[in-house]
Formats: C-alpha cells, sequence, structure tokens
C-alpha cells in the first residue's frame, strides 16, 4: 500500500482553498450589493436600510455610516474567510511551486535561477506588491480610485511583464495571483479589521468615531471587490494553456483580468440603477481583444513544411521527451504515452502542453527543441497517422 502525501495535500488544500474563497467572494459581492440598495430610512439614525426575503424569511438591514449610538450585544465578523483563503493559497503555492521548484517555478530557458533564489524572488514579489499598493493608497493618488486603479494596473502590468522574464509562465501567473490575493488578505488584516475594532472600541469608552476609519475601511473593500474577478481567473487559468502558453502570457493576463474589472464594475452600476451600457460595450470589446491577440499569435507561427509526420516518426521524441513520466505504471493524470492508442487519446492534452503552451516537459530537463515540439504539432494536426 502506498500513501501519496502530496497529493492528498494538495487536494485538502484546493479544497479548503476553493471553500474558504467562496465565503469570502460571496460575502465581498453581498456587501456591495447591499450597499448599491439601500434606501433612506423613513425615521431613525441608520444611514440606509433593505428588506428582503431569502429562504422563507424576511431581511431588515440597516447600516450606519459610522456607527450606531450604542454597541449591540453580539456583533458579527467577516474575516476568517478571508484569512483562510490566503492561508490556503499560500501553501499550495510553497507546496506545487516552491518545494517543486526545479520542475515547475524555474524555466531554464529564462533565467538560471537556483530554487532558492527563484523562491527568494517569488517571496519579495509579495512583499513589494503590498508595499507599492498600500504607499498608493496613502499618496495623493489613492484619493481617486480611478487614478489608484490605474496605477496599480500598471504596477501589475510590469510585475506580470518581469516575472515572465523569470518563472515559468504557469508560475508568473500564479505570482501575479498571489500579489492581488495578499494585497486583498492584507487589506483586510492590516486595515478593514483594525479600523473597525477602533471604532468599536469608540463606541465602548463613549467617544465619537472617526469617520475616516470607516471611509479607508470602505475604500479598501471596494478595492478587493474590483480584484476579485481577475484573481479567480488566474486561479482557473492553469487548466487554460491558451492563456500562460501565449508568445506574451503577460498581456493575455492583462486583457482577460482587465475584462473581469469591467464586468465587475457592469454589477456595480447595475447595482446602483446606473446606466450600464458603456461598461457592457467595454467588458465586450475586451473579451474580443483577449481572443483575438491569442488567436492571431497562434496564426503568425510559421507553420510546418513537409508531408505529414507518421507515428513511427513521432515515438522517438515522445521516448525521449516524454517517456520518463508518461511510460510508468501510474502515469501523471493517468495519461499514458506508451503505445499509438494511449498517445491518440490523448493528444489534444499533448498538443496543449507540449506544443502550444510549451509548459512540458517540466522545466524541459530534456531540452526539446522548437523543431520537435513543431513536427508534434503538425502530426496532431494532420489527424494523429501512423
Amino acid at each position: 500500500m502506498s500513501f501519496d502525501l502530496a497529493e492528498w495535500l494538495n487536494l485538502g488544500l484546493r479544497w479548503l482553498h476553493l471553500t474558504a474563497g467562496i465565503a469570502w467572494i460571496g460575502s465581498s459581492f453581498y456587501f456591495v450589493w447591499l450597499d448599491n440598495h439601500l434606501v433612506r430610512p423613513a425615521s431613525g439614525d441608520a444611514s440606509g436600510e433593505l428588506w428582503s426575503v431569502h429562504g422563507g424569511g424576511f431581511y431588515h438591514n440597516q447600516k450606519y455610516q459610522v456607527a450606531p449610538a450604542a454597541m449591540p450585544d453580539e456583533l458579527h465578523w467577516f474575516k476568517w474567510e478571508a484569512y483562510f483563503t490566503w492561508i490556503s493559497g499560500f501553501s499550495l503555492l510553497v507546496l506545487i511551486y516552491y518545494v517543486g521548484a526545479q520542475s515547475f517555478l524555474i524555466d531554464p530557458a529564462k533565467a538560471a535561477l537556483s530554487p532558492a533564489e527563484g523562491i527568494g524572488i517569488g517571496l519579495t514579489s509579495l512583499a513589494i506588491g503590498w508595499l507599492v499598493y498600500d504607499g498608493l493608497c496613502r499618496s495623493p493618488v489613492g484619493a481617486s480610485n480611478v487614478a489608484l486603479g490605474i496605477f496599480w494596473f500598471a504596477c501589475l502590468l510590469f510585475a506580470a511583464a518581469l516575472l515572465d522574464t523569470l518563472f515559468s509562465a504557469r508560475a508568473a501567473y500564479l505570482h501575479v495571483g498571489a500579489i492581488l490575493g495578499t494585497v486583498m488578505v492584507a487589506n483586510v488584516f492590516l486595515i478593514i479589521i483594525p479600523n473597525q475594532k477602533k471604532v468599536v472600541a469608540d463606541l465602548i469608552g463613549g467617544r465619537t468615531p472617526d469617520p475616516a476609519l470607516g471611509a479607508a475601511a470602505k475604500q479598501r473593500s471596494l478595492h478587493n471587490n474590483y480584484m476579485t474577478l481577475p484573481v479567480l481567473l488566474i486561479m482557473i487559468s492553469q487548466h487554460y494553456p491558451m492563456t500562460y502558453g501565449a508568445k506574451r502570457p503577460w498581456l493575455v493576463l492583462a486583457l482577460l483580468a482587465l475584462t473581469g474589472v469591467a464586468i465587475r464594475h457592469v454589477f456595480n452600476l447595475r447595482g446602483r440603477g446606473k446606466p450600464t451600457g458603456a461598461a457592457i460595450a467595454v467588458a465586450i470589446l475586451l473579451a474580443v481583444a483577449s481572443v483575438s491577440y491569442v488567436t492571431w499569435e497562434k496564426g503568425a507561427v510559421a507553420p510546418f513544411t513537409g508531408p505529414a509526420p507518421t507515428f513511427a516518426e513521432i515515438r522517438p521524441i515522445l521516448a525521449t521527451h516524454c517517456a520518463s513520466c508518461h511510460n510508468v505504471p501510474t502515469p501523471p493524470r493517468g495519461m499514458a504515452l506508451d503505445t499509438y492508442e494511449h498517445v491518440r487519446a490523448a493528444s489534444g492534452r499533448v498538443r496543449a502542453m507540449a506544443v502550444d503552451s510549451q509548459t512540458m516537459p517540466l522545466g524541459n530537463p530534456t531540452h526539446m527543441t522548437p523543431a520537435e515540439r513543431q513536427r508534434l504539432g503538425a502530426w496532431i494536426a494532420a489527424g494523429t497517422p501512423r
């Protein structure tokens, strides 16, 4: 009997990450929706209220712009969803990309990094990301959410392009997502929750809370709301090699992330009862630009010339670059490449990983050449002839 600890840890952490992320993002979306639908109450000290129905019951929500006159007996906090999302996500980053740095993090064709150097760069990028973002928020730029968003996007674009010159494409994507996730959880841990605790302490101590505390927490919460869809995109991008496998993966990431921001803006505008036509048009244009760029880039690759290769010509390529992992009793993801039938059945995945994205073999220790990848792709495109 064998017990694969790493795989079970991977599964457990992914499950926790997904579950906590749903809870965190769900609460974030809900409270933004709630804010956008509040109406001024007919009486009382609340700044807004909302009636809703769900699950067979009626709910009456009230919001106080600064704080209520007296502290309620029981107060619910929303923080652990954020903390566990980041803890599980960072644990996955360590388990997959840092423990397996030689295979998943480092691309020798881009930079001759040792695992320690790669890990150091990755961790440093997370810290610098938070410092840059927090500095922007505290600077005069932070007075305008639009201006801050433009500057922050430019910083992330620079980080994505730089990381792509140092790491494998997948690792670069994941680190941009980790930067965003770290910024989001730091907003909760260092700004939103502490400010709310200060307001609570003022109420208990009989002091008037500072409205600036709530305003700062509200701003960071809004920023988190707009960063959620780009983070979710990066989480699922690992399943779609056409994103990180592009010649300029950072540009594809930028276009798709802006699409997510535009879509989030559509929902926020709709919640406030404002026109959404322009925002919808922008989201559609960005989505079309993303797809068009990837399609154009693939079309620009020089096609394979000459007669279509046969399996007899392809077999040596597979034996050299794939057999060590995929011609074993329990190959990765059950993808055996030991016979013509197995290779033909897996040809779509082989093309996605070894030809289009060029992420296989991991770290390319066998030095698979562009010509070999092109030949393999031509064989698959020709219908995998024997």
